[in-house]
């Protein structure tokens, strides 16, 4: 149905980065008709009045997990390798179809619930049907694919796979889901980082990625304890420098959090155009670091944001990743580098690259889908409403403050309420699908 957003402060994001106030968005068969001041309701079968409140694009996350969210709380204290090898590793291999399920509707619920409208997400190695499924059901965009892992020391024996196998695995889920539901479901190929992926599966790889026209998405440089040991993997080569040796670098890939980035290779990043993602609460978190994001912008590298994974974060509201991405770096570079208006497009138009979907999502121009948040920045935290807009936005916005979002036109939030989930059932499920394993590993650890 056609639908008609009325006298609301637009945020556009077109190219001249226009914030029309008193402005109303039309949409006609999911996709943005028209945007300006006055527009008619005569036809029309939705009219929504946003007055007083923020109409912009949906956020869209550059890199997250959505097989983690069940285990969020489980995983505290922990560097990113011991993380791995002695949580997640073992929690997403206990993970069956249900738990699957379980574990991505909550994360779908979170993100719609704080205005999050898209996804490049990676997977655990099994059951990532479940994912696009529930993608599917929640009206969702997802890019996504199951987490590919032919190597490794300490994986268990639930992850583990052959190179075989995980590159026939992957090419049957990319001809099961790959551009359907109107194109709002995509695959990816997403082998988990060097240190899980033998050479051969990551060449194979570059070649399929390029064959049949779909993005790679993988981990590089997040640790240093991990970078070190992938230069003994490599023979002494960086994370992103290996990567390009094997054929995984350009526009089609998405590097999440590159918080180690030598300057040869932040130099090779930026020549291949590949797409960065930035992590902030999860390499806070995690003790990692922080990356030189002020410095790829500058540089003209394409730096997305996300939230990586619940466990490492836990949250996945993307107005916490703004506000860290806005503040975070002035320390060091000054309080100029990373205004509003760079962050915001950090969260929209950035995310639309990551998941190569710049020209159908990220900004609120005439032809676009229809991914639309709104909200409201009137609320104690927030206010006295300032003259520009985007400060409330970036530095004191909330997920609470979100009271309407649309995926090609479709309401998947309205009022503050899910209409594609259920939030009740969502959280119950998710309780006991997380209780079922872990009785199921305490019987397991018993005999």
């Amino acid at each position: 149905m056609d639908l008609l957003l009325t006298g609301g402060t637009v945020v556009t994001m077109n190219r001249e980065r226009e914030v029309l106030v008193e402005a109303d968005v039309l949409v006609q068969d999911g996709r943005v008709a028209k945007v300006g001041r006055g527009l008619k309701a005569r036809g029309t079968r939705r009219v929504v009045d946003v007055t007083g409140k923020v109409v912009l694009p949906g956020f869209i996350h550059g890199h997250l997990h959505a097989c983690q969210t069940l285990f969020r709380g489980r995983a505290d204290g922990l560097e990113l390798l011991d993380w791995l090898r002695e949580r997640i590793w073992p929690f997403e291999a206990s993970h069956d179809a249900a738990s699957m399920r379980a574990s991505a509707d909550l994360t779908f619920a979170e993100l719609i619930r704080s205005g999050s409208t898209a996804a490049l997400d990676m997977g655990s190695v099994h059951h990532y049907d479940a994912v696009f499924e529930s993608a599917r059901d929640s009206g969702f965009r997802l890019v996504g694919g199951k987490a590919m892992m032919d190597a490794g020391a300490n994986v268990p024996d639930g992850l583990r796979e052959s190179t075989a196998e995980s590159l026939a695995h992957s090419l049957q889920l990319l001809e099961r889901w790959h551009d359907t539901h109107e194109g709002r479901l995509r695959y990816a190929f997403a082998p988990r980082f060097v240190l899980s992926c033998t050479p051969e599966l990551m060449r194979e790889v570059a070649r399929l990625s390029r064959e049949h026209n779909v993005r790679i998405h993988t981990h590089a440089s997040e640790n240093a304890k991990e970078t070190d040991a992938v230069r003994q993997y490599s023979g002494g080569r960086d994370n992103v420098d290996f990567f390009h040796t094997l054929g995984v670098s350009g526009p089609h890939v998405t590097l999440a959090h590159c918080v180690w980035l030598s300057a040869e290779e932040q130099e090779l990043v930026r020549d291949t155009r590949t797409v960065v993602c930035h992590c902030p609460g999860s390499n806070l978190k995690l003790g990692s670091g922080i990356a030189k994001v002020p410095e790829m912008l500058e540089a003209g590298i394409t730096v997305a944001l996300g939230a990586d994974g619940a466990p490492c974060n836990n949250t996945l509201d993307m107005f916490y990743e703004m506000r860290l991405a806005a503040v975070l770096h002035n320390p060091r570079v000054g309080p100029l580098a990373m205004t509003p208006m760079r962050v915001l497009e950090m969260a929209t138009l950035n995310g639309a690259r990551a998941l190569g979907l710049e020209d159908q999502v990220g900004s609120l121009e005439v032809g676009k889908r229809a991914d639309i948040t709104v909200v409201d920045v009137s609320d104690l935290h927030a206010g006295p409403t300032p003259e520009d807009v985007l400060a409330p936005l970036v530095y004191s916005g909330r997920a609470t403050d979100v009271t309407h979002v649309f995926i090609d036109g479709r309401p998947v939030l309205k009022d503050g309420v899910l209409t594609t989930l259920d939030r009740s059932a969502v959280v119950s499920n998710a309780n006991a699908q997380v209780e079922r394993i872990l009785q199921r590993r305490k019987r397991a650890r018993g005999s």
